[in-house]
């Protein structure tokens, strides 16, 4: 007896949640790519682009809640 077979009707409230959520919802799986793709997805940066950006960052102290003296 295998370790799946005992309880392969078993279904978890968080499974059952999702599915019901994605049958109220059509296109939620399509929404959720697209803000996917808006905040991952990004189109790589050319080596003038990185350099440029590497070069316009602001250096920050160590500890920013110290006060200087």
């Amino acid at each position: 007896m295998g370790l799946f077979t005992k309880h392969s009707n078993y279904e978890s409230d968080h499974t059952k949640f999702i599915k019901e959520l994605k049958q109220k919802t059509p296109g939620m799986d399509e929404r959720q790519v697209e803000g996917r793709s808006l905040l991952w997805d990004k189109a790589p940066l050319s080596l003038d682009e990185q350099r440029r950006v590497n070069e316009s960052r602001i250096r920050q102290q160590a500890y920013p809640y110290q006060t200087k003296v």
